[in-house]
């Protein structure tokens, strides 16, 4: 990969290209961050209920625990993710 300038003063290519894969990884995660403890904690509280997990509703321990392990696997998921994406445009 290059590191000139495009003559305008911008950024080239790649750094524009690993920009955009940063922002598309960061996007769907926030996207699931929110859809996952939301659906599962909030809409389909009810349904889930009639599951049991250690003795509590699966709905409610989805909301008070499982939120903060899908949390947890997303930071994971982000650090590999960019580990891969830096190596890949030759920023690590």
């Amino acid at each position: 990969m290059s590191n000139s300038k495009e003559p305008d003063g911008g950024e080239t290519s790649g750094h524009d290209a690993y920009w955009r894969s940063n922002l598309r990884l960061m996007a769907v995660l926030l996207v699931v961050w929110f859809v996952i403890p939301f659906g599962l904690g909030i809409v389909f509280v009810e349904p889930l209920n009639q599951i049991h997990l250690a003795g509590f509703p699966l709905g409610f321990w989805f909301a008070h625990q499982g939120a903060i392990y899908v949390f947890i696997v997303l930071v994971l998921v982000y650090a590999l993710w960019m580990r891969r994406l830096d190596r890949e445009h030759g920023v690590e």
